[in-house]
């Protein structure tokens, strides 16, 4: 696996790389002792998917707060979506600053999203599916959103949103 750091410290790209043949191919997706090598976390309580019938679907920003605060890693087994992680660390010199790729059953990129940061996506295709990893349980007391057009992030999407849900789409302007 190739792992390319963001511009947002602590966050990461992570590529496959693939083994061809005339079968088709093999890659390692994770790899516990690839992830210490990096200085990542790798430890994961909760596997979930999400699927989304329809392009324009935007699920997000979500995070939970601390102390059960969550690690993502997120993948796209089933079509294209436009991924955005915004650093929510207060310490962090990247503070309030996002990181958007597309990740694709194409591209088979995977995003390392730390703890302390907001995660959504807008879907590119049909039948989109995303396969997440977390560092820690679902914990809904601890569960918080952002709105997917804050001013004080000014996130910009690549097209018009199609379908998000009411909490989505209601959550209040970010306020440390």
């Amino acid at each position: 696996m190739k792992f390319i750091e963001t511009r947002l410290k602590g966050a990461f790209v992570i590529e496959p790389e693939l083994l061809e043949d005339e079968r088709g191919y093999f890659a390692r997706v994770y790899c516990e002792n690839e992830f210490l090598a990096h200085g990542l976390q790798p430890q994961v309580r909760q596997c979930n998917i999400s699927r989304n019938r329809e392009k324009g679907t935007l699920r997000g920003f979500h995070y939970q707060c601390q102390p059960h605060a969550e690690i993502k890693l997120i993948r796209c087994v089933r079509g294209a979506i436009y991924d955005v992680i915004i650093d929510l660390r207060r310490d962090s010199p990247t503070h309030g600053g996002w990181f958007a790729i597309e990740l694709s059953e194409e591209n088979r990129k995977q995003l390392y999203v730390p703890e302390d940061f907001a995660h959504g996506f807008l879907t590119l295709a049909d039948e989109t599916e995303v396969f997440y990893q977390m560092s820690a349980f679902y914990e809904p007391q601890a569960s918080r959103g952002i709105r997917f057009n804050d001013p004080a992030f000014n996130v910009v999407w690549p097209y018009p949103i199609h379908m998000i849900s009411d909490k989505d789409a209601g959550w209040p302007d970010y306020v440390e």
